[in-house]
């Protein structure tokens, strides 16, 4: 039943009309995820990766297939819907950290439950409970332009956690960042996993994917746990990973 589900995505096709012909983004694309797991989905640009994130973050819908998330059947929902369970469900993290520059980190934190109604007290002591969490109870103040890098993205962060999502959807997070400091941002998500918070990264860096708990690889918008699979298609060769539960289309 769909109502036992944490995450399911079975037979995920995702086709865009172009110029005359279809573009399949998206091909039979089938995961499965248990609560409190670490995903890296790895790939080269024009893999599908985004497209992938997009369905996954309830950004946009498959063409076909079946998608469900937390009981909900993804696919059949209507725009609001989308962004309720979106809201909810789904903290992304961007490789830019986003942040609204006239507003300060707390109330950057404070943006997603503004628009889930939770009342003012509440939402300041959550955002700085969250900005204290990833280490920036000293500049909860400061403007966006005041912070470095590492701090913009921890504030990203945080914001993405503070509503308690089921997912956090990470997109090349440390692609702007220098070496050390992504080094420590890779660390506090291995902490928040630790923390049984489930993480799904995208991403291109093998160095970056290599810090999940499980990888898979997406090419020409194929998804498999194989690494084998991914030599013949000039993908970067991985380690097997255990216990996946990823189908390819050649499944």
């Amino acid at each position: 039943m769909a109502d036992e589900v944490f995450f399911r995505m079975r037979e995920i096709d995702k086709v865009y009309p172009l110029e005359g012909e279809d573009v399949h983004a998206l091909k039979k694309v089938s995961l499965t995820l248990d609560e409190g797991e670490y995903l890296s989905v790895l790939g080269p640009s024009g893999s599908g990766k985004s497209t992938l994130m997009n369905i996954i973050g309830c950004l946009d819908t498959p063409t076909s297939g079946e998608y469900i998330l937390q009981g909900r059947e993804v696919e059949n929902l209507d725009e609001l819907e989308l962004a309720e369970l979106r809201n909810r469900e789904i903290g992304f993290i961007f490789q830019n950290s986003q942040l609204l520059p006239r507003l300060t980190a707390r109330k950057n934190v404070e943006l997603p439950l503004i628009y889930a109604g939770v009342r003012p007290r509440e939402r300041r002591e959550r955002a700085e409970a969250m900005l204290e969490r990833v280490g920036l109870s000293d500049r909860m103040d400061h403007m966006p332009n005041q912070l470095s890098g590492g701090q913009q993205q921890r504030v990203a962060i945080a914001r993405a956690m503070v509503g308690n999502p089921s997912i956090l959807l990470a997109d090349e997070p440390t692609g702007a960042l220098d070496q050390k400091t992504g080094a420590q941002i890779m660390e506090l998500f291995q902490e928040l996993n630790d923390e049984h918070r489930t993480v799904i990264m995208i991403t291109h860096d093998l160095k970056i994917a290599s810090r999940a708990r499980r990888i898979v690889h997406i090419i020409d918008g194929e998804l498999t746990d194989d690494p084998q699979w991914g030599k013949s298609h000039q993908a970067v060769p991985q380690p097997k990973q255990a216990g996946s539960a990823v189908q390819s289309r050649d499944d």
